[in-house]
């Protein structure tokens, strides 16, 4: 994957990099390399998500309280 950023006439290249770095956070290439270094059942992953959205709305009752 190819990620190209336009840079302006002036704009500084740490303006540049930031922009660049924004670009390919969006694109979740990082995260989705690290889970496929480790092979996660199906059903486990599903579980694991049951987890997660679980523990959230824990969390988010406690703030409301």
């Amino acid at each position: 994957m190819i990620l190209i950023t336009t840079v302006r006439e002036g704009e500084s290249i740490d303006k540049a990099l930031k922009k660049s770095k924004k670009k390919f956070d969006k694109t979740r290439i990082l995260k989705e390399f690290r889970e496929r270094q480790q092979y996660i059942k199906p059903s486990e992953g599903r579980r694991n998500e049951i987890l997660r959205a679980i523990h959230r709305e824990r969390m988010k009752l406690r703030k409301e309280e």
